[in-house]
């Protein structure tokens, strides 16, 4: 068959061995620690543009449906990570659903996210850089090469380093959510919430000035309070004891989340006003600055830890792109050079080159338009994620499943629902944005098609899962 293995090609005795990750190197609290690292820059820059398209209320509606939709994908992605423990994470379980197919296409559009969203993040970092008058910098792309040269050199050094390393900055972050909340909490003012002027949209009121669909329009702004966390089952390979640490860490990371959101999205645009904090570039230091009375020791310290929030996310998900590489290449779907680990079982080029195009991007500087083009590709996945997850209910009821989803299917079936009304807010927030992300995924599907499903691997891993769970599927 033409999709099937090419194990002689490149794929000898010595294939695998020179592709090992480090086993045993995280527990669940480091896993659920880099769930939350994922996101938490989110909690502090990128999430507030979605109030100039839904006003506070319209965003609020979306962070709502969207916390729904995380919560029970999270869910699904914990059975299906207990079931099939492996560095591809959603690719993984889609190619044992859906075939290579549509095993490449998640892994794709995994990669397209995780490609794009640092780069998003590391506009931001400059503009808290440039904020702070940190080392007299006034050009954000030197800030955006020194993230990617001295970050990705922390990941070259090995997994448990680098986890044990984001733990401790996602945590520094989580204290500075904290701090903001105690000023927050002090300088909050309900009327502030809805102080944009209805529009003449259908549905315009004060609470949605932008009507309904405005709620729709900010479905990709709220996400930025989530996005990635569903990166945490890439580490599965480098887990101990993953059936259990995966679905744990996701699960907690999701809560804690949840929680942070809600605590943002109300008292940053009670402090300050949803119309001007529309427009910050720093908008939970704007908040405290505009709502205390002028800057503070608070504002101050939330600005720097804000910086290490922002880092923290940055730093994550390089492991993240760099193991869904990783995993994509060692099966054949991408160059097989890709996924070379050093001494130190770090896959060097799956490191670097996600990060040049990544530092691309970010030169740009339009971190707006940067976040829904990884939202494109990250809803995009949770669609077919969500979909791999009804096809293996379904086809392969007598996989080992040590965690199991409440609720099943349906649970699944509604973040499914929603994420594809995620997908086509993308394109009701920037259609070229959006067009562009399509265009960069179709490449990707296009380098399959034509070269390498015909060059796969058949002793990886997610190959040998779903060899696997298809002989079982032929006894039944």
């Amino acid at each position: 068959m033409a999709d099937q293995v090419d194990s002689t090609r490149g794929a000898g005795s010595d294939y695998l061995a020179a592709r090992q990750l480090k086993a045993g190197s995280a527990s669940w609290v480091l896993l659920a620690g880099l769930g939350v690292a994922y996101v938490v820059s989110g909690d502090y820059a990128g999430w507030h543009f979605g109030l100039a398209q839904g006003g506070w209320g319209g965003l609020a509606v979306a962070a709502v449906l969207m916390a729904v939709m995380y919560t029970c994908m999270v869910l699904g992605l914990a059975e299906m990570s207990s079931a099939l423990p492996a560095a591809g994470g959603g690719y993984t379980f889609a190619r044992v659903a859906m075939g290579p197919w549509g095993g490449f296409a998640t892994g794709a559009a995994i990669l397209l996210e995780y490609a794009v969203a640092p780069a998003a993040i590391a506009t931001f970092i400059g503009g808290y850089v440039e904020s702070l008058g940190l080392f007299g910098i006034t050009d954000g792309w030197w800030v955006y090469l020194a993230c990617y040269v001295i970050f990705v050199g922390i990941h070259l050094l090995g997994v448990g380093e680098a986890l044990k390393a984001c733990f401790v900055i996602a945590a520094i972050a989580m204290v500075g959510l904290v701090l903001f909340a105690i000023g927050g909490i002090a300088a909050f003012d309900a009327a502030n919430l809805f102080d944009i002027a209805p529009t003449d949209a259908a549905g315009a009121s004060p609470f949605l000035p932008f009507g309904i669909v405005g709620v729709w329009a900010s479905f990709p702004f709220a996400i930025w309070f989530f996005l990635a966390v569903e990166g945490v089952p890439l580490a599965a390979e480098e887990a101990r004891d993953p059936v259990r640490a995966v679905p744990r860490g996701i699960i907690v990371a999701m809560a804690v989340l949840v929680v942070s959101a809600t605590a943002v999205l109300l008292l940053a645009p009670g402090a300050q006003g949803a119309q001007a904090l529309s427009e910050s570039e720093n908008p939970l230091v704007s908040a405290l600055e505009v709502g205390l009375g002028g800057p503070s020791w608070l504002s101050t310290t939330v600005n720097y830890i804000g910086l290490l929030g922002l880092v923290a996310s940055f730093f994550s998900i390089i492991y993240a792109y760099s193991r869904q590489t990783f995993a994509l290449s060692r099966a054949g779907y991408l160059p097989r050079a890709l996924s070379k680990t050093n001494r130190r079982k770090a896959p060097t080029l799956a490191l670097v080159v996600p990060a040049i195009i990544g530092f691309v991007l970010a030169a740009t500087g339009n971190g707006d338009i940067l976040i829904n083009l990884a939202v494109f590709g990250a809803t995009l996945s949770y669609v077919l994620m969500m979909v791999a997850h009804q096809v293996l209910r379904a086809r392969h009821p007598e996989l080992e499943r040590p965690y199991r989803t409440p609720g099943g299917r349906i649970t699944t079936g509604v973040a499914l629902v929603l994420a594809l009304a995620a997908v086509v807010a993308t394109f009701l927030v920037d259609v070229v944005a959006a067009l562009c992300a399509l265009g960069a995924f179709a490449v990707l599907m296009a380098w399959f098609g034509f070269y390498s499903r015909h060059h796969l691997v058949a002793a990886a891993p997610d190959e040998e899962f779903a060899a696997l769970a298809k002989a079982e599927e032929e006894l039944e």
